[in-house]
């Protein structure tokens, strides 16, 4: 639920910085904005899968079992993962003074919170239906917005901004992993 609040403008590094961060600069994009937000982590996770699959095999060949890549790299993507949440929140409560507004439409960096943490849920690196489905299914729950979600959004700052699109991704990540497991059980 947005509501107005005393705007300012952005008066140094901090401001700028947090602006970037919560509209990855496609939170200015006409139409659609949470969609294009939730496409960033589409993008992200891709990118991740893709550099963990090069530098995988580049310790398989050092040598490593495949248990320890796995173990290491899930570990690294939950480390990246929580500092990114915890940049997320700061930038987001910090760009609503700077938007005049409690949820602002231009914030993206919760929508690709919510869609990472879709992919927490399976194995990393899924093929491409998996991913179309996680994409889908988040984006269902973030419009839908089912018990909880939408009363989330009353909450302080930063966390009101993205603690939403939070659970929104909890509840499409329980989602995707039972049609997973239905699925590879076939």
């Amino acid at each position: 639920m947005k509501h107005e609040i005393e705007s300012r403008q952005p008066e140094n590094f901090l401001d700028y910085f947090a602006l970037s961060v919560t509209t990855l600069g496609v939170g200015y994009l006409p139409l659609a904005p949470g969609t294009y937000g939730s496409i960033a982590g589409v993008l992200i996770y891709l990118g991740l899968a893709w550099g963990e699959a090069i530098v995988g095999l580049d310790l398989l060949q050092n040598g490593w079992r495949i248990d320890q890549v796995a173990a290491w790299a899930h570990a690294v993507n939950l480390v990246i993962f929580l500092l990114f949440c915890l940049l997320g929140i700061w930038s987001a409560g910090r760009s609503t003074t700077l938007f005049g507004n409690t949820d602002p439409q231009q914030a993206v960096v919760d929508e690709v919170i919510g869609q990472l943490i879709v992919f927490l849920f399976v194995p990393f690196g899924l093929s491409w239906y998996y991913v179309l489905a996680g994409f889908l299914l988040f984006r269902l729950f973030d419009i839908w917005k089912p018990y909880p979600i939408d009363s989330l959004q009353n909450l302080p700052a930063g966390i009101g901004v993205c603690a939403d699109d939070i659970l929104a991704g909890v509840y499409a990540g329980v989602c995707l992993s039972i049609i997973y497991a239905v699925n590879i059980s076939l």
